[in-house]
């Protein structure tokens, strides 16, 4: 029978290893969530005292055109992107998924815009779609239109541009989660659906797709946060323009933090992000219990 002193030696020791994670996770994670909280309920501009502003911080929101803005461009961003990037991504996997040749070439290059420096991509990006010079509307204009879109230069093309855009960067990565699904699929489910004579788009249909139903809610899930905390491409391709078309919430959330200055609203609107994600996820997987039951 080990004695109390040994006992709780062991524990020291096991505690000791999960110490330096959990601590980096406290400094850099928990406690600035509690003071973003506390803060949405402050006026502070960062260097005066702070003062209560109660709930007066969302109450504002309301009447705010940039938070609407960046609410409705968040939301049309999400809804454009989860579903093109799920559904490219797993038409790559199909294909790199058979036997073609030079398949890890293929393989690589579509991952290859997920690591790539989103510096270098985005620069290529608006060379390519650039309004006056770019190859591809000077290929639509060969082809005989007489007006082209003004991509990123464009407010009711930019939203687009930035959807686009980040469904060629984020299609490679979600493509290699669906291979490994393709390829943990028992190959006699196929050969059964073979001998009862269906075809490629059935045996898709009625195997592929519900044994991929697990893999297709973890990517469900995952894109939906990565579109909701959406920031760098903005800022890299349109800069949140042209005027507020492309302006999202967490763009919203670094100008009232740190060009506004007003920390006490930006943490306001942190908190719903964090709300609208959590009830977003909450749905997804109530959804998916329901499916799967």
């Amino acid at each position: 029978m080990p004695s109390k002193k040994s006992q709780l030696k062991k524990q020291l020791v096991a505690y000791s290893f999960i110490a330096p994670n959990f601590i980096g996770f406290a400094v850099f994670t928990m406690v600035p969530i509690i003071f973003a909280i506390a803060l949405s309920f402050l006026h502070w501009d960062g260097s005066n005292p702070m003062s209560w502003a109660g709930v007066s911080n969302f109450v504002d929101l309301f009447d705010d055109d940039q938070f609407k803005a960046s609410l409705k461009n968040t939301i049309v961003y999400s809804l454009g992107t989860v579903p093109l990037t799920l559904i490219c991504s797993l038409f790559l996997a199909v294909i790199l998924n058979q036997g073609i040749k030079a398949r890890n070439f293929f393989r690589t290059v579509s991952f290859f815009p997920y690591v790539a420096s989103l510096v270098a991509v985005a620069a290529v990006w608006n060379m390519i779609f650039n309004p006056s010079k770019g190859p591809v509307n000077m290929m639509l204009y060969k082809l005989g239109f007489s007006s082209v879109p003004g991509w990123a230069a464009d407010k009711n093309w930019a939203m687009i541009t930035i959807i686009l855009f980040s469904v060629w960067k984020y299609m490679g990565y979600y493509m290699i989660i669906y291979l490994a699904g393709l390829q943990g699929i028992n190959p006699e489910l196929y050969e059964a659906a073979n001998l009862d004579g269906t075809n490629v788009w059935q045996r898709f249909r009625f195997v592929t797709i519900p044994q991929l139903s697990a893999t297709t809610f973890f990517v469900l899930v995952m894109l939906t946060i990565q579109c909701f905390k959406v920031y760098d491409i903005v800022y890299m391709v349109t800069q949140a323009g042209p005027g507020t078309a492309t302006l999202v919430l967490v763009y919203d959330i670094y100008n009232k933090a740190f060009i506004s200055w007003n920390l006490g609203s930006a943490s306001a609107v942190a908190i719903v992000l964090f709300l609208l994600v959590l009830i977003v996820t909450l749905v997804q997987f109530n959804g998916e219990k329901r499916f799967t039951n």
